[in-house]
């Protein structure tokens, strides 16, 4: 029977819940179990696609086309766990089944309640996930203790346990210890008064995670543990990390955390903790060879989280190349700025992000002009491949006006448009793809050649504009190529400069699919691409 671990936060949001659960996870996969990690989110929303990344972050995509949260972009960044829709769930998608489920009359007549019937829905998704090949289910519960929104999932969680045995669940409370700069005292009251509204649920925390600016002392653990009713070899400290998030399962796995979990679980299965691969990846995060800097160009660029994937993708590739990425966020509106300008003539390597919606699309073509006539090895995404296309056309094929459709419905050249089922150029209409496909790459291109001359991918989409096949004869002739396209070959997945080190552009998110041990082709290309124009540039 699998176990379920349930991660709770308390004091303040933002404490690092995900990272945590995907920590923990880490940990348990080392130890030979098999996991599986999913998150609700207390929110209303049913789509999390519609969310604005300056308020919620990078929409992540899966392989199911479901879009997320982008915690769960730390869980597959940590762990080798496979997630769909069920590892992602709103409040507004539990009401809304639990609707559908009235419709279909399964309730038979019954006035809906929060309890049973909202609680009884969230039991349902939880254990969904509790197959017979599975040791844990980690479960991150979204929010903070206290809030209204999130008390339907704490009383779910409450009554797992009589559902399936305490011996087989497991508490863990992610908490803030302040520090009092002017006082030099780390403060345990709110840490206090988050569990005891823990307790007044119903829940009694098994393992307590005690997020802190200074180490706690012996003394300062034992009196958390008395007065929040938890033995003291239970309170964790996990360190706040001003270098790299992957040192956090090192931390905790220094406070024997794992250990806990696999004892307070009877695991008896679990193998001794071996973590020789992510030691010598701290290793290298702290001893690089290189330093480069790389311009991230985006419309919500301003606010980190929203390319979060794209940041960490640069930052594994840059631990295999033993080299520090040093990013410049630049928001697209500001490259059409003089200053602006001039510092991305500088970087080592741009990338332009993918975008969904609005986006200053001409800060992007302008990026690229400047990545394309200067030689700086050039990753487009999305959006970027998008830009990337419409630049060359305007710039190089002289195609006045061209443009995509999302931006200029009655443009002269509409190199960018929606296309039909037969792949040709509408109006209006087209279709969203989303979700992972196949991709087949041309022999000898830049793209094969990073995929390590494998001429096949599995990669993950979301967009809905394509390349306007009406330009395909004309674009081949040019010295801009078509190197990656769908199994069909009727859609254009990626292109690249015949003329350029290294300039690459991309219809998929190559982000989603990298990891700490084991970087994104795409990236791990660009990043050896930016080390010799620096080296190049030095001499």
């Amino acid at each position: 029977m699998a176990k379920f671990i349930f991660v709770t936060g308390g004091v303040v949001s933002s404490l690092g819940k995900g990272l945590t659960c995907a920590s923990i996870g880490m940990l348990l996969e080392h130890r030979g179990l098999s996991v599986r990690l999913q998150k609700f989110d207390p929110y209303i929303n049913v789509n999390p696609g519609l969310l604005s990344p300056a308020q919620h972050g990078e929409v992540y995509v899966l392989d199911d086309g479901s879009t997320t949260d982008l915690d769960l972009g730390h869980y597959e960044r940590f762990t080798n766990t496979k997630l769909t829709w069920y590892s992602s769930w709103t409040t507004g998608q539990i009401y809304q089944r639990v609707f559908e489920k009235e419709n279909r009359g399964e309730y038979q007549g019954a006035t809906i309640q929060v309890i049973p019937h909202i609680t009884d829905e969230i039991k349902h998704c939880i254990k969904r996930l509790a197959s017979s090949d599975i040791d844990v289910v980690i479960t991150e519960i979204g929010g903070t203790v206290g809030d209204i929104e999130s008390l339907p999932h704490m009383e779910a969680i409450r009554q797992f346990a009589l559902d399936v045995g305490k011996e087989n669940c497991l508490y863990i409370h992610l908490t803030l210890i302040p520090f009092l700069k002017a006082a030099k005292e780390l403060k345990t009251k709110p840490t206090q008064y988050s569990v005891g509204q823990l307790r007044q649920i119903g829940i009694q925390p098994d393992i307590l995670i005690c997020r802190t600016e200074v180490s706690l002392s012996q003394e300062e653990r034992m009196k958390i543990g008395l007065f929040c009713n938890i033995a003291t070899d239970a309170v964790i400290e996990e360190k706040d990390k001003d270098f790299s998030i992957y040192e956090v399962p090192l931390s905790l796995t220094e406070n024997k955390l794992d250990q806990i979990i696999v004892d307070k679980l009877h695991i008896t299965k679990a193998a001794p903790l071996d973590l020789t691969d992510w030691r010598e990846l701290t290793r290298k995060l702290r001893n690089p060879q290189h330093e480069i800097t790389v311009a991230v160009v985006g419309e919500f660029a301003g606010y980190r989280d929203a390319y979060k994937s794209t940041y960490e993708a640069l930052e594994h590739a840059g631990v295999q190349c033993n080299t520090r990425i040093r990013i410049l966020w630049k928001p697209s509106r500001e490259v059409l700025l003089p200053d602006t300008k001039y510092e991305l003539n500088k970087v080592n390597a741009i990338v332009v992000s993918g975008s969904f919606g609005e986006s200053e699309i001409d800060g992007k073509i302008e990026s690229v002009r400047i990545a394309r006539e200067n030689n700086i090895p050039f990753l487009g995404i999305g959006l970027g491949m998008q830009a990337a296309i419409i630049e060359f056309a305007r710039n190089v094929m002289c195609l006045e006006n061209a443009n995509s459709t999302e931006y200029d419905k009655d443009s002269a050249n509409p190199v960018i448009s929606l296309l039909d089922e037969r792949r040709t150029y509408i109006r209006d209409g087209g279709t969203l793809k989303i979700g992972a496909d196949t991709t087949v790459f041309k022999v000898g291109s830049k793209i094969y050649d990073a995929y390590d001359k494998n001429q096949l991918a599995y990669e993950r989409f979301r967009h809905r504009y394509e390349f306007n096949n009406q330009y395909r004869e004309q674009l081949e002739r040019s010295e801009m190529q078509i190197t990656a396209m769908s199994p069909d070959s009727l859609l254009v997945q990626g292109v690249e400069l015949l003329n350029h080190d290294w300039f690459v552009g991309v219809q998929y998110h190559p982000e989603f699919k990298s990891q700490p041990t084991k970087p994104h082709p795409l990236f791990l290309a660009l990043v050896n691409a930016a080390i010799k124009m620096s080296s190049k540039n030095k001499n």
